[in-house]
């Protein structure tokens, strides 16, 4: 009898990391009116979403943002983008959302991680919610 390896266990990142200069930048609770879903019904109109999402980004300099918010991550830019992107038309899917504004939160090349939760509010009476979180990370 041979004895099985333990499976390997990925980490998740540690948004806010002194140790390697990571910031966390993050979008709490933004409720958005959505065309989503596959079924019929959920193509006659809008439907409540939740978008959660974290960031950790890299700290070129620490002391060198000077104030200045082009020398940062700006959350503002982060959720107009979001808007944007429901705003272009039904989706399917929550995992499609979900890509899409991890894709665009990774388009700042200070972004090493963007980890996105979206929820569908509505759907069923005896639940809160039910959606996808995903995590991404740069390839360079």
């Amino acid at each position: 009898m041979t004895k099985q390896q333990p499976a390997s266990v990925i980490e998740p990142v540690q948004f806010a990391d002194a140790r390697n200069a990571l910031r966390h930048v993050f979008v709490r609770d933004l409720t958005l009116d959505a065309h989503i879903g596959v079924h019929q019904h959920e193509k006659l109109g809008p439907q409540r979403v939740r978008v959660n999402v974290d960031l950790a980004v890299w700290e070129k300099d620490v002391d060198g943002i000077g104030d200045q918010l082009a020398n940062v991550v700006c959350y503002e830019e982060v959720v107009s983008g979001i808007r944007a992107l429901v705003a272009e038309g039904h989706v399917n899917l929550v995992e499609t959302l979900a890509e899409q504004i991890a894709a665009l939160c990774l388009e700042d090349r200070r972004v090493r991680v963007a980890r996105v939760r979206v929820e569908k509010l509505d759907v069923f009476a005896d639940a809160a919610s039910v959606g996808v979180e995903i995590e991404r990370v740069t390839r360079f």
